[in-house]
């Protein structure tokens, strides 16, 4: 699986920010991650994207998948996904996001 297979979402974000403004779309990343995270740890972990995706109704993913989608946001090699990891993470799926990442980055420094 390489990281065009994980975009299989439709692309909400920019409607997202549009309707909640860089700060709220922001603290709605913030929730996502809760939901997903091990509370414990306070990271995204295997254990933990594997029963969250579940209760999400998200029934169909293997351990491979959930492997690589770790590995795809994990950039100080830990094996989870810490919040700012996941954020980033994010942004990179949503095509639209990327394009016009430079004025949703200055408007949220510029708060």
């Amino acid at each position: 699986m390489d990281f065009q297979e994980l975009n299989i979402f439709e692309d909400n974000f920019p409607a997202m920010i549009q309707r909640l403004g860089s700060e709220g779309f922001m603290r709605e990343l913030c929730n996502e991650f809760c939901l997903l995270m091990d509370v414990a740890k306070g990271l995204i972990t295997f254990e933990s994207l594997r029963k969250n995706t579940l209760l999400l109704g998200i029934k169909d993913l293997k351990d491979d998948e959930i492997v690589c989608m770790l590995a795809v946001g994990d950039l100080d090699g830990d094996g989870a996904l810490n919040q700012m990891e996941f954020c980033i993470l994010m942004f990179r799926l949503s095509p639209t996001l990327m394009d016009g990442s430079n004025r949703w980055i200055q408007e949220l420094t510029s708060v």
